[in-house]
């Protein structure tokens, strides 16, 4: 492999394992002081492990998970929690720069670990955002109103603002689909059994994002929860 520094993004552990194995895989070219930068969202029991297989080639992998959508891909602000050997992040870092600002977390995993954090975070946000909407809704307010007042109150976190809109016109394309947050809050509550802890909240919102996958929006922005939460509670119609 010529390139010093191999950068990949794959949506999960399956994908991970695909391209790295084999002899065409990436662990096949690998040889001392390439480094692998994986800026997917694997889960951190198989990130760990690839860099393991990474390292017993002589070379050096580095999780690097983002944070942000389309609009921080496009203005470079995306927000890089990175995960592995200190010197191979210095060297890596003004690459990463060039995409938004990295943050080397710790030790192989824990960008990823950091990342599921916050995509726990992002799911419960937009659930609970969605759930007083459609209260109001409910009970006659003007949805953009209701939503022009939250979105401008304590609650109403940059994410929340940036998708409002889309809540009440979901696009067609999305910039953050369903299937994928529920892959990232599974694999948030799956670290959480190893761990011995519980997830309560991430636990709810897997139940909504398995119900919008199961109504056909697993392609579609996580707004979309709730157009899921309108036809999952069908008994009343909004006006």
């Amino acid at each position: 492999m010529a390139a010093d520094i191999i950068v990949t993004s794959i949506p999960d552990d399956a994908v991970l394992e695909s391209i790295g194995a084999g002899d065409n895989g990436i662990l096949a070219g690998l040889s001392a002081d390439k480094i692998w930068v994986d800026m997917s969202t694997v889960s951190p029991r198989a990130g760990r492990a690839m860099a393991e297989r990474v390292r017993a080639r002589g070379a050096l992998m580095l999780d690097a998970p983002v944070s942000g959508s389309v609009p921080q891909v496009q203005s470079g602000t995306l927000t890089i929690m990175v995960g592995g050997d200190e010197g191979a992040y210095a060297r890596v870092e003004p690459v990463l720069r060039v995409l938004g600002t990295p943050t080397r977390i710790g030790g192989n995993g824990h960008g990823l670990a950091l990342k599921l954090a916050i995509n726990i975070s992002l799911a419960v946000q937009m659930l609970a955002f969605c759930e007083g909407l459609l209260l109001v809704a409910r009970d006659g307010v003007d949805l953009k109103l209701a939503s022009d007042v939250m979105t401008s109150s304590p609650i109403g976190s940059p994410m929340l603002k940036l998708r409002a809109p889309l809540i009440l016109d979901l696009p067609p394309e999305a910039w953050f689909n369903i299937g994928l947050m529920r892959k990232d809050v599974r694999l948030a509550l799956a670290m959480g059994r190893q761990l011995g802890m519980s997830l309560p909240s991430s636990e709810a919102a897997d139940k909504v994002l398995s119900e919008g996958v199961v109504l056909g929006y697993e392609g579609r922005d996580i707004a979309g929860l709730f157009e899921v939460l309108k036809r999952a509670m069908p008994q009343h119609q909004l006006t």
